[in-house]
């Protein structure tokens, strides 16, 4: 399927595509197609596709800089098993994330990112070396990608060591002074203390006077 094809199978809608490039405020095309009219279509072409053609389609996707293309093609490598090997696939999110400069796609993106960590946790450690990145949206990427060790209400000591590892990297960037890579880590704990209340009450303590107030604020929603 070329890419051409597969826009044209997203559909268009002027008046939307409009109102949207004035919401994301990045200069790209634009189609004003909805989330859910998205993911019908994605899940259409992942039944139909073998895996090497959706790798092809979501790599020329994502080169048509559409907007609703970049969704698209982060949608067709959302899934928590690729078989018979996810390797292309992460290889493939790696490749987009120095070019994140919006935050719906780098969201969508984050979301695919996660079920490979989760698959082979120890792509963690391509995730230390954008900690130190000077671009933003990958700083940001180190947390968003790593929500899923937020949520397991009974870790196993390799989950709890990545844990706090994670909480190494937040650490590191506690007085960072983008807004958005200071949401991405109040976020993170945010989610990680209704799991894990005293690993977020020691963090707060620790880094809480390097961060931005509503950050704080934000990490410590649930710490009473």
């Amino acid at each position: 399927m070329t890419p051409e094809t597969a826009l044209a199978q997203l559909g268009t809608d002027p008046q939307k595509a409009a109102q949207m490039a004035g919401y994301h405020k990045v200069d790209r095309p634009y189609l004003g197609v909805a989330n859910p009219a998205i993911d019908a279509t994605v899940k259409d072409w992942r039944a139909a596709l073998a895996l090497d053609d959706r790798l092809a389609l979501a790599s020329s996707l994502w080169d048509s800089n559409v907007h609703e293309g970049r969704v698209a093609a982060a949608k067709l490598l959302t899934q928590a098993r690729i078989r018979p090997d996810d390797g292309p696939a992460w290889d493939l999110i790696c490749t987009w994330v120095p070019e994140f400069d919006e935050r719906t796609i780098a969201d969508h993106v984050s979301v695919a990112g996660q079920k490979r960590l989760v698959e082979d946790p120890s792509r963690l450690d391509i995730l230390e070396t954008w900690v130190a990145s000077e671009h933003m949206w990958t700083r940001r990427a180190a947390f968003t990608m790593t929500q899923p060790w937020t949520k397991q209400n009974h870790p196993k000591p390799a989950e709890l060591e990545t844990r706090d590892r994670i909480l190494g990297w937040a650490a590191a960037l506690a007085d960072d002074k983008e807004f958005l890579v200071q949401s991405a880590i109040a976020g993170w704990l945010r989610d990680l203390s209704k799991h894990d209340h005293d690993r977020v009450a020691h963090f707060v303590d620790e880094h809480g006077a390097e961060m931005k107030k509503f950050a704080v604020k934000e990490a410590s929603l649930n710490l009473g």
